[in-house]
């Protein structure tokens, strides 16, 4: 990529994040005669214009690839599709389709036929359109005389060049030769790429590990007193109880069943809670933190919720077991007379 593009080309590839990168097209034939290097692809990375009409999003990424040397794109094409896209056919992301009323997808007064979309990201790649070069060029051809704005393509330029090594070679050592044989340009590992984004979402799982711990130790002590308290409020009724022949075993089953209504309905009421509010502000997540926010499908919210009831129960359990079994123990008369 561009000497000092690194954190673009890393959140067009990510986030698709719109970007503008420009190498020269014949570094691609130099980049591919370095040793170690397997294959050597070139990307564009484009954008449409602001709030236009093309589709369901205001600002639309698209990625331009070429189908004779791909490799990251191409194997989902003929896995899920079957063959390769042809010119003026697109895949989108998950929020990419056809206007109601239209038969294509018109950019920059170019039509493209939707072939499929892919799953969804939370990220701005849910708002991308993936074709080929060919389709790239017809379209700023077609930009030249149908559309309000020419679509910006330098002559001969690509974004960036994906490489992929050869079986055996360091992945480092080919970065270096890279970067010595084109100048201007830099290399990077895979690995590395994504390293910024990888220790800022770390970050924020250890922070949230945290917080849930605090909150369940914290809870656990909360309830334990809770529950503590209520007992002690019910020994004279506990008393009775003894003493009209319940054993020791009914009353703490009673408050163990107890503890666990209180537990489903408090946990279910705060979990559907938590799902609304995510789903309401899962946008403001995503711009307060700073990367991706995947809403979960149905069936893993389900089973999230599930995890907290449980969860809930436990720690109530918990809480709930000490004094509850202190109070069926203590002697009937002890109980009816305080």
């Amino acid at each position: 990529m561009p000497r000092g593009s690194v954190t673009g080309v890393e959140g067009a590839l990510l986030l698709g994040n719109a970007t503008n990168t420009y190498l020269p097209r014949e570094v691609v034939q130099r980049i591919s005669e370095v040793p170690g290097v397997a294959v050597a692809s070139p990307q564009l990375y484009l954008t449409s214009m602001a709030n236009s009409s093309c589709c369901s999003v205001s600002l639309m990424f698209m990625f331009a690839y070429d189908p004779a040397t791909d490799f990251t794109i191409e194997p989902w094409l003929k896995d899920k599709l079957g063959r390769e896209l042809s010119t003026g056919q697109a895949v989108g992301g998950s929020d990419v389709f056809v206007p109601e009323g239209r038969r294509t997808i018109k950019l920059y007064g170019y039509d493209f036929t939707l072939q499929g979309n892919l799953e969804p990201t939370g990220t701005n790649l849910d708002q991308t359109l993936f074709m080929t070069f060919d389709s790239a060029y017809d379209m700023e051809q077609a930009s030249r005389t149908r559309a309000k704005m020419p679509l910006p393509i330098l002559e001969d330029t690509v974004s960036s060049v994906m490489v992929k090594v050869s079986p055996g070679a360091d992945r480092k050592d080919v970065a270096k030769a890279l970067a010595a044989a084109v100048s201007g340009a830099e290399a990077v590992p895979a690995a590395e790429m994504f390293g910024s984004y990888g220790s800022q979402i770390s970050g924020v799982l250890r922070t949230m590990l945290l917080v849930v711990v605090l909150t369940v130790v914290l809870s656990l002590a909360l309830m334990g007193l809770v529950f503590w308290m209520a007992v002690h409020e019910r020994r004279q009724q506990i008393g009775v109880l003894r003493a009209l022949g319940a054993t020791q075993s009914f009353v703490l089953l009673s408050y163990m069943i107890e503890a666990v209504v209180l537990a489903l309905a408090g946990g279910l009421v705060g979990t559907v809670l938590a799902s609304v509010g995510l789903y309401l502000f899962r946008n403001l997540l995503v711009s307060s933190l700073g990367f991706p926010f995947l809403f979960p499908s149905f069936g893993g919210l389900l089973a999230l919720i599930v995890v907290g009831l449980l969860i809930a129960l436990v720690v109530v359990a918990v809480a709930a077991f000490v004094p509850a079994l202190r109070a069926s123990r203590e002697e009937p008369a002890v109980s009816m007379r305080e």
